[in-house]
């Protein structure tokens, strides 16, 4: 093996391979690993960005899992309530890979300015509710303190704001209607003690975060009435069985549905474009082998007759062969260090400068968003090594062909 890998070094390293023929074939084919396995980088990673960002805002605003009243609501607005006294709150004690188990109940009112009316949801919460998600997106002010007797505070968002020329501190007026009473409509004046911009238009232009008990008190609903309950669980590749777990868990007269099964048309989008990743990859895969083929069949060709003289002095087919294997491995390790390079180096600039900005409103989210894993880079480059030398093996068999007596005679 010592033998084949000097060899080898010799047809990479030596004046001959420099100045061949064959030098401007193998530094196509560098070029074409390197371009290839970059690209394929950008690719998956941005991929992945776009689902987990958009699973995070997702989760954010609607959980994971959504439990409420069995009825045949399809709106965002809660109508029936249930009563909060579960078995299964505050905690699954049968379910594993719980994250938190929150309360909610939306209320839909239109804001009214001097200029200007808007439609809007105002989202109940309280403080079992997670604000992990909008702490991260939060840009202007606070929190609404719900410990407070009368919680009058409300957190809405950039572009509500922005449209109804609303800034931090301001009092706004919302109407609600309301049934079963003398008085159709109520209003509400709560002040804005935060804005918030998660880019992901859907949801920003119409809900705003307030207290539950505002919602309570409107719809006349007792203390322990609520919306439903929101789920939030560890890990999102567990959500269809934790899913089934959860709505077997509940009671005859709840439902419960994944944000998957909620919002059909986001989801089916994010799993195309993971489609065209798992393209792009072959892609790129495919261009790659076929330019190391090339030049493999062009570097034997070039080397015919040292293939001769290592037949004569009795080296194996195999044996020859795998010089050429070893040479190619070499280049495709080559373009893989150069392909990271490149690839890092552009991920990393779009991650913390964020360069490439988009339109929220038909990607839902701002910027390129970008997820670096360890472990696809690996597999994803010892992949591409591994198929790449797969390719080669079969062309590398025109050595077998090649007879000492005719190849040595032209030396």
């Amino acid at each position: 093996m010592n033998f084949e890998l000097f060899i080898a070094k010799r047809i990479v390293a030596g004046k001959e391979y420099k100045n061949s023929i064959s030098s401007p074939i193998i530094k196509i084919a560098t070029i074409a690993i390197t371009l290839g396995i970059a690209i394929m980088l950008i690719a998956v990673s941005i991929g992945s960005g776009f689902q987990k960002k958009i699973r995070d805002k997702m989760s954010g605003f609607k959980g994971h899992v959504q439990i409420v009243n069995y009825d045949n609501n399809t709106s965002d607005v809660s109508i029936v309530p249930i009563d909060k006294n579960q078995d299964f709150y505050p905690k699954f004690k049968n379910i594993a890979g719980i994250k938190n188990v929150q309360t909610f109940a939306n209320k839909f009112g239109v804001i009214r300015t001097a200029k200007d009316f808007e439609g809007v949801i105002l989202k109940g919460v309280t403080n079992d509710y997670d604000f992990t998600f909008f702490n991260e997106y939060l840009k202007e002010g606070r929190l609404p303190n719900f410990s407070l007797d009368r919680n009058r505070e409300i957190l809405i968002s950039e572009s509500i704001a922005k449209r109804l020329e609303l800034t931090l501190k301001d009092t706004v007026q919302m109407v609600f209607s309301v049934e079963n009473s003398k008085r159709p409509f109520k209003i509400r004046k709560p002040v804005i003690v935060g804005i918030y911009n998660t880019g992901f238009e859907q949801f920003d232009k119409t809900m705003l975060i307030g207290d539950i008990r505002e919602v309570q008190r409107l719809n006349k609903w007792k203390n322990n009435e609520i919306g439903g309950f929101e789920v939030l669980i560890d890990d999102f590749d567990t959500l269809k069985e934790k899913g089934n777990e959860i709505y077997t868990s509940i009671g005859s007269t709840l439902n419960s549905s994944t944000i998957v099964d909620s919002y059909p048309l986001i989801f089916n989008w994010l799993n195309i474009l993971d489609n065209n990743v798992w393209v792009i990859i072959g892609i790129m895969i495919l261009v790659a082998g076929i330019n190391m083929v090339t030049a493999l069949l062009v570097l034997i060709l070039e080397q015919v007759q040292m293939v001769g003289i290592l037949k004569a002095l009795g080296s194996s087919n195999w044996s020859i062969r795998k010089i050429f294997l070893y040479n190619a491995s070499y280049l495709i390790l080559k373009g893989l260090l150069y392909g990271n390079i490149i690839g890092l180096v552009f991920l990393s600039i779009q991650k913390y400068l964020k360069i490439i900005t988009l339109n929220p409103e038909n990607y839902y989210v701002s910027t390129v968003p970008v997820s670096i894993d360890f472990w696809s880079i690996l597999f994803l480059n010892l992949g591409t090594l591994i198929l790449c030398f797969l390719m080669l093996i079969i062309p590398s068999y025109i050595i077998t062909k090649i007879q000492p007596s005719k190849s040595i005679k032209f030396a």
